[in-house]
């Protein structure tokens, strides 16, 4: 959003045809680069890219895909604000798809419609022009999409598909995007690539587990070459889903909440695949409050033990799109409240902070 809402202002003007989609563009490749030359300045090792959006991420997805619902008269090619923003908002003629919480945050997407008929296309180049983009401004990030089978469990059939569908069996038709996508970001010199599949979190049956080992195991070759990250959030991981994603092909790293997945951590305990690196995220991502670092480094101490110095990366519990931006903004605060608050740019130092401190390099008065 920017840390004063730029781009909220940025989009309700050229929705009101009081500014040029050339204007939009600035605003969000301006936000995009001071967030990347911020979190590169702090820092951070790992920086994700394509994790701004003008609406909602799922809704991002269902662009890269091409899976369009007939109504908004999309004739194929790369999507526009034209048909993204209609998909989104309605337009004069057809309504919006529907909108529904992002598991139990504030956040809301847009649900993909899918059926038997959708003609899945490789529509939406956006992972790959913004991985493209932070390089040219010298950072080399980790772009982020929403794994394959958690875009699916999202979904809903679309109007006149029988709500008996299984949308898991369009999993053949939506892998072979993926792996263009893929290719394309190794071919623009992505050595990292992360797979959000928060939906691993809920409460699955057997079929639907098998279909994340099936997915990856048909995109274990188009990855090869490359380190990949399976990030989860939002809860604990039961000990099948656990199993389920350990066991997963080409996977490199897995990502867990450590602030709402409290017995995540002894899953780890008990088994960790060698080699392999845990992003554990114990800085909470949701929350306006600062870390208690003390605890938080015993938590990684612990973890350090059981993963390998060289294989515990320093994360936050999720995505910081849940918190405010940046407490520098809040000048009306009095000081003592302003001591016990961490926003997004700040939890940024935090993770920085905590890293040094794991690593032998304790910042004394900060910590």
């Amino acid at each position: 959003m920017g840390p004063k809402r730029e781009l909220k202002f940025a989009l309700e003007s050229f929705w009101d045809k009081k500014s040029s989609a050339e204007d939009l563009k600035k605003v969000a490749a301006d936000l995009r680069s001071s967030i990347w030359k911020q979190m590169s300045g702090a820092g951070i090792k790992y920086i994700p890219s394509n994790t701004f959006s003008y609406y909602d991420q799922v809704l991002d997805t269902t662009s890269m895909l091409g899976a369009v619902p007939p109504r908004y008269n999309w004739t194929g090619g790369e999507i526009g604000y034209d048909t993204y923003f209609s998909m989104a908002r309605g337009n004069a003629s057809v309504p919006a798809m529907e909108m529904t919480k992002w598991f139990d945050t504030n956040y809301h997407f847009i649900v993909p419609e899918l059926g038997p008929d959708v003609k899945f296309s490789y529509a939406s180049h956006k992972a790959v022009d913004e991985f493209k983009e932070a390089k040219a401004l010298g950072v080399d990030t980790v772009p982020v999409l929403i794994g394959p089978v958690s875009y699916l469990l999202l979904s809903k059939p679309a109007k006149g598909v029988e709500k008996t569908f299984s949308l898991l069996s369009l999993l053949p038709k939506i892998i072979p995007i993926y792996k263009e996508v893929i290719s394309e970001l190794k071919a623009a010199g992505a050595s990292w690539i992360q797979f959000d599949e928060p939906t691993l979190v809920l409460d699955l049956d057997s079929q639907q587990l098998q279909a994340f080992t099936a997915a990856y195991a048909d995109l274990e070759s188009t990855l090869s070459g490359l380190n990949v990250l399976i990030e989860t959030y939002f809860a604990d991981l039961t000990p099948e889903a656990y199993k389920t994603l350990i066991g997963l092909k080409g996977v490199t790293a897995y990502g867990l909440d450590l602030v709402r997945g409290t017995q995540t951590t002894d899953l780890v305990k008990k088994d960790f695949p060698k080699g392999k690196y845990l992003f554990a995220g114990v800085v909470d991502g949701r929350n306006i409050w600062a870390n208690d670092l003390a605890s938080s480094l015993s938590t990684l101490q612990a973890l350090e033990a059981v993963v390998g110095k060289d294989k515990l990366v320093v994360s936050t519990s999720c995505s910081l799109l849940h918190t405010a931006v940046d407490l520098v903004n809040e000048t009306k605060l009095d000081d003592e409240i302003k001591s016990w608050l961490a926003f997004a740019a700040q939890k940024v130092v935090e993770v920085n902070a905590l890293a040094k401190a794991l690593a032998g390099q304790k910042d004394e008065v900060y910590l």
